[in-house]
């Protein structure tokens, strides 16, 4: 099995490939700080996917973050920035979209692949109740209208794949740390081996959906 692991470098993403190393796979990390690979630009995203060769059966996108370009998550919406917002949207919506449409090519069509994105719970429409994290919320939630877009593309060519988004949990990461409050935490290492339970299970017919780290659907 060969696995393509991008944001290798971040505490979920390291924990992945630690995991999947530990099962035998063959393991490929790009991330910023190895490799170049700037998910907020596109030419970075292009040629470092580029030097990529051969197929993948597993593509898992652990890019993203909750404070971007020195903003916090709004409390409300009188807190809310236009550049705090476009920077939200450009880390954690318009970077995974870029990834999929250049590992397009990386996804095998003959046989089973699965492609997962990282997104968050606090990204559901119709789970929100408490407000705020305004720019968080809606770029998460932009990436899995993404998600669910490419993954109707993607069943046309490659009728035995599987694209979700997932949300993790609460884990243990410096970009959690501020945020957990009294919230569960779990290690990265744990973290992962649940991701890749949910994933293992996987077929054509879940492509498309948003699935908690139980391997439960999170409603849009």
């Amino acid at each position: 099995m060969r696995a393509l692991v991008i944001g290798a470098s971040g505490g979920i993403g390291s924990a992945v490939c630690a995991a999947l190393s530990a099962r035998g796979c063959e393991v490929v990390g790009l991330s910023r700080s190895a490799d170049g690979l700037d998910v907020t630009d596109e030419a970075s995203v292009a040629a470092v996917l580029g030097r990529v060769g051969g197929v993948f059966d597993l593509v898992f996108v652990a890019t993203g973050g909750l404070e971007v370009a020195g903003f916090r998550p709004e409390k409300s919406v009188k807190a809310l920035d236009a550049g705090a917002l476009a920077a939200q949207f450009a880390l954690n919506a318009i970077g995974p979209a870029l990834v999929l449409k250049h590992v397009w090519r990386l996804i095998p069509r003959d046989r089973v692949a699965r492609v997962a994105v990282l997104s968050a719970r606090v990204g559901s429409i119709g789970d929100n109740r408490l407000g705020g994290w305004h720019g968080y919320r809606a770029a998460k939630a932009a990436l899995n209208q993404i998600v669910r877009t490419c993954a109707v593309e993607l069943a046309r060519t490659h009728p035995m794949a599987a694209l979700v988004a997932l949300h993790p949990g609460t884990v243990a990461t410096p970009l959690t740390a501020a945020y957990a409050g009294g919230h569960p935490v779990v290690t990265p290492e744990a973290a992962a081996e649940r991701l890749l339970a949910v994933i293992e299970g996987l077929g054509a017919e879940q492509s498309g959906l948003f699935f908690d780290w139980k391997g439960e659907r999170v409603e849009w």
